[in-house]
C-alpha cells in the first residue's frame, strides 16, 4: 500500500467509500455522518472541496489547511471487540468558533451543502461548544417565529422553549467546524425512539456542561482539539457495535492508518505484545509505556490477536494478565457516541 497522507484527495476518497462513517461535532453534541452501500450521493466528492451529499444528510470538508489526524484503538463494551478512529485536530489556538453561549439567529445560511437550502434561517442554539457551532435551519415561518421569541436565552436550561420548539418541528441539523460542517436532514427521533441508520445528530445538554471537547478515552495530545472524526470500517463490528465475522482485509486497512497516524509508543507497545503472546512469554517481562492509553492498547492488541487467530494458553494467560474486564469500564464512551437520544 502506497503512504496515507492527510489529503483532500484522501477525504474524497473515503468519502466515496460507503463503509467509513464521519463526524462533526464536540463531547455531548454530535452530528454523523454515513450513508448505505448504494444508497445515491446527489453531490460530491468530485468538486473543489470533498463533500457527499445523500436525501438524508451531507458533510464537505471546507479547510484542511493545519489539521492533524490522529488514529487511535479504544477497547469497547463487548469483551473481546474494539473500537477505532481518526480525529482530524486543530491547534487549541485556532480550532474556536463563536462560541455563542445562547441561542443567536445567523441569518440565510449561504454556505448549506445544498442550493435549496440557502434561503432557509440558521440559529446557533448557543451550545457554548469550542470547535462546533451547532446549529439549526429552517423554512417553516412559524418554527423561525418561536425561535426568534427564545433569542438569547439557553437552550440547555430545563424546560428550555427552543428545545421544545425544536424538538417539534425538527428542523435541519448543522453542525460546523473550522473544517467543514455535517447537515442532518432525518427527523429527530421521540424520547422513546432509537437514533434512526444514517446521519443523526446527540445532542445531549448533561455531558455540554462539562466543557470538555472530546472524550478522555481519545489519546489526543495536549493541545490539540478534535474537530471532526473519521471512522473507516471496524474488522470485527458493525457501524452499531454488533459483533460481525472478522474481516482480514479492513483489520490491514486500518493498521495501515494507524501506522500512518497513530501514537509509534503505543504502536510499538501493540507489537511488542503481539510478540510476547506468539513466542509464549511470561507476561511480566512486558516493558513500555504506562497510562490509560497504554491499558487500551495492551487490551486492543489482545483482543485483535483473539479476533485473528483464535484463543491458544498463551493468549488466555495474557489477557488474565493485561485485559480483565471487570477490572476496568469500558473506554468506548465516544469512540462513537453511543447515546440513543438527540
Amino acid at each position: 500500500m502506497s503512504a496515507i497522507v492527510l489529503s483532500p484527495e484522501w477525504i474524497r476518497e473515503e468519502l466515496l467509500n460507503a463503509g467509513t462513517s464521519w463526524s462533526v461535532g464536540s463531547f455531548g453534541a454530535i452530528a454523523e455522518f454515513s450513508r448505505d452501500p448504494g444508497e445515491p450521493l446527489l453531490a460530491g466528492a468530485d468538486g473543489s472541496r470533498p463533500e457527499a451529499v445523500t436525501a438524508k444528510g451531507g458533510i464537505r470538508f471546507d479547510d484542511l489547511a493545519g489539521v492533524q489526524a490522529i488514529a487511535y484503538e479504544t477497547t469497547a463494551k463487548d469483551a473481546d471487540l474494539w473500537s477505532h478512529a481518526v480525529a482530524l485536530c486543530l491547534p487549541a489556538h485556532v480550532c474556536a468558533t463563536s462560541g455563542r453561549s445562547v441561542l443567536t439567529e445567523i441569518g440565510p445560511d449561504r454556505d448549506a451543502l445544498r442550493e435549496a437550502d440557502r434561503d432557509a434561517t440558521l440559529f446557533d442554539v448557543g451550545a457554548g461548544t469550542l470547535q462546533v457551532d451547532v446549529c439549526v435551519r429552517t423554512a417553516d415561518p412559524d418554527l423561525v417565529r418561536r425561535l426568534r421569541a427564545c433569542e438569547s436565552q439557553s437552550v440547555l436550561e430545563p424546560e428550555s422553549p427552543a428545545l421544545k420548539a425544536i424538538l417539534e418541528a425538527s428542523p435541519h441539523r448543522v453542525f460546523v467546524a473550522r473544517i467543514g460542517r455535517v447537515e442532518v436532514y432525518q427527523p429527530i427521533p421521540s424520547p422513546d425512539q432509537k437514533s434512526p441508520d444514517g446521519p443523526h445528530t446527540h445532542f445531549l445538554p448533561k455531558l455540554l456542561r462539562a466543557r470538555r471537547t472530546h472524550s478522555a478515552a481519545s489519546p489526543i495530545p495536549e493541545g490539540w482539539v478534535p474537530c471532526a472524526h473519521m471512522y473507516p470500517a471496524n474488522p470485527a463490528r458493525d457501524e452499531m457495535g454488533r459483533p460481525t465475522p472478522f474481516d482480514l482485509a479492513l483489520h490491514v486497512r486500518f493498521q495501515d492508518i494507524l501506522r500512518a497516524f497513530g501514537d509509534p509508543d503505543l504502536i510499538a507497545l501493540k507489537d511488542a505484545v503481539a510478540e510476547g503472546v506468539r513466542q509464549g512469554l511470561d507476561p511480566a517481562a512486558l516493558h513500555g509505556p504506562k497510562g490509560r492509553f497504554a491499558t487500551a492498547a495492551r487490551r486492543v492488541a489482545l483482543r485483535q490477536i483473539q479476533a485473528k487467530e483464535g484463543a491458544s494458553p498463551a493468549l488466555r494467560l495474557w489477557r488474565e494478565v493485561f485485559d480483565r474486564v471487570a477490572d476496568e469500564a469500558s473506554e468506548d464512551d465516544e469512540g462513537k457516541p453511543q447515546a440513543d437520544h438527540e
